[in-house]
């Protein structure tokens, strides 16, 4: 048999719905790591995903394709402020993927959506932030064109160590 046929089938991406709210906070909790976070690890009583801050219209969800409603990843798009001036970018503030589904793409699957997403909302930029530690990321988001355009050293203190805050974007015309 091929590789191909091996694989299981891909995630739908879709924008996430109210709906998704438990599936979100779990997702959110299972792929907490030190490693990209810099809020403390969550604990009992979990507050739900969506709040003031963070709404459906800003997320799309991979869910999947075996199980209707099990969400394996999602991408957070949103404005970097909330300046006129400043409405022609768009940020990924927030890429998780779940450990099982992680190695199969998806991650890069859930950045190319956010670009498509960001073009599609009239974005000319995109950018994100990215701890330096965080090589894995870091790797992806390189492959898929973004830039470093930015470093604030030492910017936060986690687990007894200053860790730079990588400011990265890409164009998205041209």
């Amino acid at each position: 048999m091929s590789e191909t046929r091996n694989r299981p089938p891909a995630p739908s991406i879709r924008a996430a719905e109210l709906s998704d709210d438990a599936e979100l906070a779990r997702l959110d909790r299972e792929t907490w790591s030190p490693l990209h976070s810099v809020t403390p690890l969550p604990e009992p009583p979990y507050e739900p995903y969506f709040d003031a801050r963070h709404q459906p219209g800003d997320v799309l969800v991979a869910e999947d394709p075996d199980a209707a409603g099990r969400l394996l990843g999602y991408v957070r798009l949103v404005p970097p402020t909330p300046l006129a001036c400043n409405a022609h970018v768009l940020q990924i503030n927030g890429l998780a993927v779940a450990e099982e589904a992680r190695g199969r793409g998806l991650g890069r699957a859930l950045v190319r959506a956010a670009g498509e997403e960001a073009r599609r909302r009239g974005a000319r930029r995109l950018t994100l932030r990215v701890l330096s530690h965080n090589k894995p990321a870091r790797t992806l988001y390189e492959a898929e064109g973004f830039v470093v355009e930015g470093v604030l050293p030492g910017e936060f203190h986690l687990h007894g160590e200053y860790v730079d805050d990588v400011l990265m974007g890409k164009p998205l015309t041209g």
